[in-house]
């Protein structure tokens, strides 16, 4: 199946088109709707994304903004990823406060700030069986992860919670995540991926062999794959 995908030459164009193609989604929607609502990811490549859309000329009135995973770490903490999108993206438009919707991290109850969460979500989109995205953005790490749904983690084996807080054993350190059916049900989900470093994670997560236990983006069925050619081997 990898095979089939055409991959962007470099960077620059594959960020150049996800943004366009983000606008146009994006536009299309609230046009239609009257919003737009977005699960976003953390990591470089999506950062260069939202620094991206900033210089563009979007109804951000309309469009509301969630996290599909968060560190364990106050918002103001250089690794949050709340603190990323709002020095890259939410700092420079005219985004409503009431559009914005961090986790709500509490270092010393992560179970808690979880739960909050969620709740927060069910209230959002009350009478959904799972969070209706129009549009969920996803990474893929070197340990084929995807949001914060690590390999051989609880939170993979989680079928009807929205959000959970995963104990992550290689940082020993709790990491905040949609689930896999909360990810699944947005009407479009994209996974970004650059890197020679995803090489292998690449490789397992298309192969024959389905081990989302070792492999947790195989959890995932995306819409679309914008994938760099430096990380198809």
């Amino acid at each position: 199946m990898l095979d089939d995908i055409k991959p962007f030459p470099n960077l620059l164009n594959l960020h150049q088109t996800v943004v366009d193609a983000f606008c146009e989604l994006a536009e299309s929607t609230i046009s239609t709707t009257g919003r737009f609502r977005v699960s976003l990811s953390g990591g470089s490549t999506p950062k260069r994304i939202y620094e991206m859309l900033a210089q563009r000329d979007l109804s951000w009135q309309h469009i509301h903004w969630f996290w599909g995973d968060e560190r364990n770490v106050p918002h103001d903490h250089r690794d949050s990823n709340f603190l990323m999108v709002r020095k890259a993206l939410l700092d420079h438009v005219p985004v409503p406060e009431a559009n914005v919707h961090p986790v709500p991290v509490n270092v010393d109850d992560p179970k808690a700030a979880a739960q909050q969460y969620e709740a927060t979500l069910r209230t959002y989109f009350e009478g959904d069986t799972f969070p209706q995205w129009d549009l969920a953005l996803l990474g893929m790490g070197d340990d084929a992860h995807t949001a914060s749904l690590f390999p051989q983690t609880d939170a993979l084996n989680e079928s009807e919670r929205w959000f959970v807080e995963n104990w992550v054993e290689k940082f020993d350190a709790f990491r905040y995540t949609l689930t896999a059916p909360a990810i699944n049900s947005a009407a479009q989900s994209w996974f970004l991926i650059a890197g020679e470093n995803k090489q292998d994670a690449l490789a397992k997560v298309f192969s024959n062999q389905h081990e989302p236990q070792l492999y947790p983006s195989q959890l995932v069925t995306p819409s679309r794959w914008f994938i760099c050619a430096d990380a198809i081997a």
